[in-house]
Formats: C-alpha cells, sequence, structure tokens
C-alpha cells in the first residue's frame, strides 16, 4: 500500500543521532515549519476537500500555539492536534525526538537516501535505542511491544513495565539512550500496580538501523512451541514494508518452521506495507519437486503451506497488514486472534520539512473490492482482550492462537 515518496527540498541539522535546538531557535524555525506544513497537506492530502475541515480556519486555530511552543515536542503535539482534526491515518508529524522519525526513513530508504543523507549523522537513518515501543496510559509510560532480539529483550523488559526513570531521569525513547551507545543504563520499572513490584533492569543501548532491524526481529521472533503434543510455530512480522520480509518468511516456511503442525502469524504493531501477494504460500496449491540425483538420492522442494494457520492482530495492524487480515478472512484459510486493526489503510508518503522533520499525508485513498477499509477495522474471529499496563510480559492473544492451532490440527477449529 506505500508508494515511493515525495521530497520537499530540506536543510536538517542532526546531532549525536537527535536534532536539538535552543528555545530561541526553535521560536525562529516553527513558524516557517508550521507554514510548510499546512501548506503542504493542503496541497497533496489525497482529499482535495481535506474531509470537510475548514483548513484556513484550523491554521488560524493553531498558528499562534505552535509558533509560541517552547520545545521541538511541543511543536510537534500542536502541529499532531491540528493533523488530527483530518480524520484520515497515514498523517502525522515526526520529530527526530523519536524512534519512529528514524524508522519511517529506514522504510522509505530506498527511495529516500539522496534527500536524507545529508541530514543524518554518518549519511544513515541509524538512532540508539533498546528496541521497545511504549504507550502512554492515564500520563504512565508503559512498555507496549518489545523487538525479538534487540537490547530490551535480552535484558529481560517484560510488555506491561510501567517505565519509571533511566538513569535517575525521566525517560525519552530518544534522549535517554542517544549518548549511551554500548553503554549499560539503569532502567528503573513498576510490574505490578503495587510500586513494591518496582525493579532496575540494566540495559545496554545499541545503534539500530531500521532498514535491517525488524528483519532482525522477525528471524529472532521464530519459534516452535511444543503444546499437548502438537508442535505450533510462530513468527512475528513486525514490518511488512518491503518484500525482504515475504521472502524470509517464505525461508522460515521451509526452513526452521517446516515441521511444525501449524502456523501462527504474528502481524501485530510495526508497520504495515504488505500487499494481497504476500498471502500466496498460504493460499495456493502446495507444489512439490523432486530432485534425483546420480546416486538416486531424493531431495523434495515443496512450496507453499497447507497446514493449520492463525492471524494474530490488533490495533497496532495497519495498512498493508489490514489487508492481508481482510484477504485471509475472505479465503476462509484460518482463524483471525485477537483485537481489532486500525482501521487505518490508506497510501502514505513522507515530506521533508526545512528543519528535517517529517511530515507523513495520506495521499491516495484506496478500495478492497469496491468497499473502503479506511475507518473499518478487521474484527477477529476470536477476540481476546490484552490489557497492557501492568501485562508482566504475559501475552493472552497468543496463547488464545497457540490453542486455536492446537485445536485445528486436531480437527476441532470450527469455521471462521
Amino acid at each position: 500500500m506505500m508508494k515511493a515518496p515525495v521530497f520537499m527540498v530540506a536543510v536538517i541539522t542532526v546531532a549525536v543521532g537527535i536534532l536539538t535546538t535552543t528555545s530561541a531557535s526553535a521560536a525562529s524555525t516553527q513558524a516557517p515549519v508550521f507554514g510548510e506544513v499546512w501548506q503542504t497537506v493542503k496541497d497533496n492530502f489525497f482529499d482535495p476537500a481535506l474531509n470537510g475541515v475548514d483548513w484556513e480556519a484550523a491554521r488560524e486555530r493553531y498558528r499562534k500555539e505552535a509558533e509560541a511552543a517552547g520545545s521541538p515536542d511541543a511543536f510537534a503535539a500542536v502541529v499532531n492536534r491540528m493533523l488530527s482534526e483530518l480524520k484520515t491515518s497515514h498523517t502525522r508529524y515526526y520529530t527526530a525526538r523519536e524512534p519512529e522519525y528514524y524508522q519511517l526513513a529506514g522504510i522509505f530508504w530506498p527511495f529516500a537516501s539522496k534527500k536524507l543523507k545529508p541530514f543524518l549523522r554518518g549519511g544513515t537513518p541509524r538512532y540508539v535505542g533498546i528496541g521497545v515501543s511504549t504507550a502512554e496510559v492515564e500520563g504512565k509510560t508503559f512498555v507496549r511491544a518489545v523487538f525479538d532480539g534487540l537490547p530490551a529483550a535480552a535484558a529481560g523488559v517484560r510488555v506491561g513495565d510501567q517505565i519509571l526513570d533511566v538513569d535517575e531521569n525521566p525517560f525519552h525513547a530518544i534522549g535517554s539512550f542517544s549518548a549511551k551507545e554500548n553503554q549499560p543504563v539503569q532502567m528503573r520499572v513498576q510490574r505490578t500496580p503495587d510500586a513494591a513490584s518496582t525493579t532496575v533492569v540494566t540495559v545496554t543501548p545499541k545503534s539500530l538501523d531500521p532498514a535491517t532491524m525488524f528483519l532482525e526481529a522477525m528471524k529472532a521472533s521464530v519459534q516452535v512451541i511444543e503444546e499437548s503434543g502438537t508442535k505450533v510455530g510462530y513468527v512475528h512480522i513486525w514490518s511488512y514494508a518491503g518484500e525482504t520480509y515475504q521472502e524470509q518468511l517464505e525461508d522460515e516456511l521451509s526452513g526452521r518452521l517446516r515441521e511444525a503442525d501449524g502456523l501462527i502469524l504474528d502481524l501485530r504493531d510495526g508497520w504495515g506495507g504488505a500487499n494481497p501477494n504476500y498471502l500466496w504460500p498460504f493460499v495456493a496449491p502446495p507444489l512439490t519437486m523432486t530432485s534425483i540425483g546420480r546416486d538416486g538420492k531424493r531431495t523434495d522442494y515443496r512450496t507453499g503451506w497447507s497446514k493449520p494457520v492463525c492471524l494474530l492482530v490488533n490495533e497496532g495492524s495497519k495498512s498493508g497488514k489490514e489487508v492481508l487480515a481482510y484477504y485471509f478472512r475472505k479465503a476462509r484459510r484460518g482463524m483471525i486472534v485477537g483485537s481489532r486493526t486500525a482501521g487505518a489503510v490508506m497510501a502514505g508518503r513522507p515530506f521533508v520539512m526545512s528543519d528535517g522533520s517529517v511530515l507523513y499525508l495520506a495521499v491516495n485513498d484506496g478500495l478492497l473490492d469496491g468497499t473502503r477499509p479506511e475507518g473499518n477495522p478487521v474484527v477477529p474471529d476470536l477476540e481476546v482482550p490484552f490489557p497492557i499496563p501492568y501485562a508482566e510480559g504475559g501475552d493472552p492473544q497468543k496463547t488464545a492462537a497457540i490453542a486455536a492451532i492446537v485445536k485445528a490440527v486436531r480437527g476441532k477449529q470450527p469455521s471462521p
């Protein structure tokens, strides 16, 4: 669902992997950047009528507050409030003070490298981090996802941990780690509502390359879980923004997952980017080719996956991942387990502003079989609540998916 990006001319200064600015310099750049964002939306948003929003009036409502914002974070918050009035996915303003800025750059890197290299330290979209995503709940920061194989996972950080501080300073997704590459940091977390559950996790941040880290996390996620005499294969596709991920999936199906009795394909969180033909291994007729050597030795090569498969989704499953879920259901290939997807299916494109910040903007709408998926989430066959705060690393959705595969292997799974 993603297209090659369009970029505006931009100039950016990056230090230690994070865009830095003083309050005075922020004030001098925020007025023109606000104007750039506003104009870019007006000129490029998928709907010339701007979803019925009076865009001129919106500029007047937010302009003074944006220009007076005392920090890049405060400025971004104002801009994103304005953009939220469009009520459209794939429309958000990012700064170099958040991991998603670099991740977005990495996703579009094959198209964006010439434009972005001068703006990033070392000419790549690397940032120093630990490999988590977080969620704000009632003013508290919780770990929403832990990327497999990255520093946080190795250190034992759990989904549901409330992050209290890092080296006794307030947590910041970029600022807490940007100057501490390969240096152990002390992250204080609370694991249950009881403050007595507070513990300190020692984690060593490293330089993360978004162009490769999601593939590394995908490889590290692969498991074959023994449950009630059934071998349940599992793989988490954190990003589907490129054919590399599909190629890796197919390698795993014929490799480490080959002997599994069934498969869980986890599409929760991360980034989208998939297209419908990525379902080919699961819906096409399985094919077998046998190679016979001079010595008579036979080697079978199989394509496709005809065994049971279960899709895991949640509100973090967006864009191309939702397209896969839609057609997976249409093919009646197996159960969909989890929570409702985001209903965020637009074609987005990044535009670089004059200070190096990025406006990710919905530039194309789309239909699936004549129906507009934007705003219409995929509802799982089996809905399983997953409250993040204080989850203590538990995963009720994955547990339910394992049970669904066991039933399917035993021939007891109901039709989705």
